[in-house]
């Protein structure tokens, strides 16, 4: 019998970059690099657990604006290059180590990788990475979690709630035309959450949500912790992420990741090997990572000392960790359970992207810890948020604190010193929009249609977390503050156009074009 419960919750989400200008797109790579090393290995994973007959339950919550890259035949059709380049260098990566046979035997590793996922991906799922997450979820064991359009942090756009609900409902609704189904979850981005944010989800539909857990610890009225789910006012069930599960995954000194078997990341032979040998995999000859990488962690070494990966020596630190995690999860439920009238819920949520992309061995650790969670002896079961719900419901009613999953806890990730220009921007696009679509709400003129949905495109994906989140971390603030300027740009020349009655045809057809998602967008949502 169990006596508490593990929620595995993977959140997969890029922002929506299409650049059909441009024969080659270094941002492109994002979803290229997502659907090599994350999404379809994680394909494969769950496919194992189908054939073995593993009880497994876990949660996905995939976002719109990656579906629609997923369903994109442009982006999809690169990819397919992109992964035939692959497939050509690792070829010849083989012939080039093979006096080398640690890094010949790595060569022949990731040949074997690519082609597979490359048979996967024509053979297995027909092309269509997304379906193959809603035909697995068709037989009751993943739960599929929807979201916003377009990843906003929603706690910065309470005070506009004509925003959220636009949000909201082109998004559910997207998710919904795109898989066919509606989720009962809802993912917030960045698990964020403040007060008056849970009557605007339960409108949209949604049963539940996850925010951090301190945003329980604080709610009020005060709650006994984070290991159950709490009702809001309105209705909303609330579950708080564990933290104790995040450190063992994501913290980069402790966590599982930093093993010196484990492979480093941050070396790769596209910056390691001569421009002309990786040829077109380095567009415009810019030094980005390949896939291809030789090395391991190693330890507190510079990257030129790292010494050479084994993927086959790291079977057995994978297992110890997926041993550690689950041992570590019975003993907290069991010290949890002692004060506790509802079974404990540890909920661990986690970017997609981390399980094979940032952490290769990623996946093998997710597969051991969900075997190891559905053995006959094992007191901890998994379990999704709506299954557990319907069998214990949740422990009180209470609202919980503004709070975010981001450093600090609360929003200053995304508003801060050098994005704080960005709000009042945001806020007075939304003002125009609205007060556009109330001007022409009965218009029955095309052209006039088709402008105020681009401008409902152009709006939502300025209102992106991603851009702020870029430019705070300096990962990609260049391409974040090119993107905020050309979204708010075309906000201006289209509310221009639209007061003036002289739409340029030619131009809206280009980004139509360019900035193609939500097909089916109602621009009225925006009236309030």
């Amino acid at each position: 019998m169990a006596i508490g419960y593990q929620c595995l919750i993977l959140h997969a989400h890029l922002p929506f970059v299409r650049h059909p200008e441009y024969e080659e797109s270094l941002e492109e790579r994002w979803l290229f690099d997502a659907i090599t090393e994350s999404y379809l290995p994680l394909l494969s994973m769950i496919d194992g657990w189908r054939r073995d007959g593993v009880q497994y339950a876990l949660a996905l919550s995939i976002t719109p604006t990656l579906l629609a890259m997923l369903r994109d035949e442009m982006l999809m059709g690169r990819y397919r290059r992109h992964l035939d380049r692959l497939i050509d260098l690792a070829r010849r990566e083989v012939t080039r180590t093979r006096l080398t046979p640690a890094l010949n035997s790595l060569a022949r590793h990731y040949l074997f990788r690519f082609e597979n996922c490359r048979h996967d991906l024509d053979n297995r799922w027909r092309g269509d990475i997304a379906g193959a997450f809603v035909e697995i979820s068709r037989e009751g064991k993943l739960e599929i979690l929807g979201g916003p359009a377009t990843h906003p942090f929603l706690p910065l756009f309470v005070h506009e709630p004509e925003s959220v609900r636009a949000q909201l409902e082109i998004g559910l609704a997207e998710i919904e035309r795109q898989l066919g189904i509606r989720p009962r979850g809802l993912w917030s981005p960045e698990c964020g959450w403040a007060p008056g944010l849970d009557a605007l989800f339960r409108s949209a539909g949604a049963e539940y949500t996850i925010i951090d857990g301190h945003g329980l610890i604080a709610a009020w009225p005060p709650q006994p912790g984070m290991h159950t789910p709490v009702r809001t006012p309105s209705g909303m069930a609330v579950f708080g992420r564990d933290p104790e599960t995040s450190r063992q995954v994501w913290n980069a000194r402790i966590g599982y990741p930093g093993d010196p078997a484990y492979r480093e990341f941050y070396r790769d032979i596209g910056h390691d090997l001569d421009r002309e040998w990786l040829g077109p995999l380095l567009p415009g000859g810019a030094r980005i990572n390949t896939g291809i990488k030789y090395y391991r962690v190693t330890g507190p070494v510079g990257l030129g000392e790292k010494q050479v990966y084994d993927p086959n020596a790291v079977a057995g630190r994978v297992a110890a960790h997926a041993e550690h995690f689950v041992i570590s999860r019975i003993e907290q439920v069991k010290t949890l359970s002692r004060s506790m009238d509802h079974p404990p819920i540890v909920v661990s949520p986690y970017d997609a992207e981390l399980f094979g992309h940032w952490w290769y061995e990623g996946p093998m650790f997710l597969d051991g810890v969900m075997r190891r969670l559905c053995a006959n002896d094992c007191p901890v079961r998994p379990i999704t948020p709506g299954r557990y719900l319907e069998m214990h419901g949740a422990a009180g009613v209470a609202q919980p604190a503004f709070s975010s999953w981001g450093e600090g806890g609360y929003a200053e990730v995304w508003l801060n010193e050098m994005t704080e220009w960005i709000y009042p921007r945001l806020d007075a696009a939304a003002r125009s929009m609205r007060a556009l679509v109330r001007r022409h709400m009965d218009t029955a003129d095309p052209l006039v249609e088709r402008a105020l949905k681009q401008l409902g495109r152009e709006l939502l994906l300025a209102q992106a977390s991603d851009w702020p989140f870029l430019i705070r971390i300096g990962s990609a603030p260049h391409y974040a503050t090119q993107r905020l300027h050309e979204h708010f740009g075309e906000i201006e020349r289209l509310a221009g156009e639209l007061r003036s009655g002289a739409i340029d045809e030619v131009r809206l057809a280009e980004l139509e074009s360019r900035h193609n998602l939500f097909p089916n967008l109602d621009y009225r949502i925006f009236a309030g």
